[in-house]
């Protein structure tokens, strides 16, 4: 049995997510790769990129930093001891595990970047999400179509009557 680690990078203002591949040894080196990695997926869906935030951990190098450094973007690093500021992607993590990793049997780096590329598309797709009025963040259009069911069918509703005992 072995760790394998990747990261989570997500747009809060889309909550449109790109999972890196994985690795078993994570390295300043690797992190710098996957963040200059992700940009290159931000600039082909011409999705804005404003702040970067992320933790205090010493696998974040000033290379990190310095991929997300723009005139458009910032990187923030969380305060100490502040869990709650990384919700969204707690949040992103908690559903990978539960909805996606919790059904598979992991054997290789190659199958869990596979099933983490699927997930990701699942989750920008076809995943619900109670902040976009229960709508997959990636549509194919703008707006669902609207059925009124007034006119759709017709409903019988019975009185409901209440008796005591």
């Amino acid at each position: 049995m072995v760790n394998l680690y990747f990261l989570v990078f997500i747009l809060i203002g889309t909550r449109r997510i790109w999972v890196s591949p994985c690795t078993e040894h994570p390295t300043a080196d690797w992190t710098s790769q996957q963040a200059r990695n992700f940009p290159m997926h931000v600039d082909e869906r011409n999705l804005p990129c404003k702040m970067g935030m992320r933790d205090n951990d010493k696998k974040y190098p000033k290379a990190f930093d310095d991929v997300f450094t723009t005139p458009t973007c910032k990187v923030k690093p969380n305060v100490q001891a502040s869990p709650n500021l990384q919700a969204h992607v707690e949040r992103v993590v908690r559903t990978l595990k539960h909805e996606v990793h919790n059904g598979f049997c992991v054997v290789s780096e190659r199958n869990l970047d596979y099933i983490l590329r699927r997930a990701a598309d699942w989750y920008n797709r076809r995943s619900c999400h109670s902040s976009w009025r229960n709508l997959p963040q990636v549509r194919e259009c703008d707006d669902p179509t609207v059925v009124d069911l007034g006119k759709q069918c017709h409903l019988w509703l019975a009185p409901f009557e209440r008796t005591r005992r």
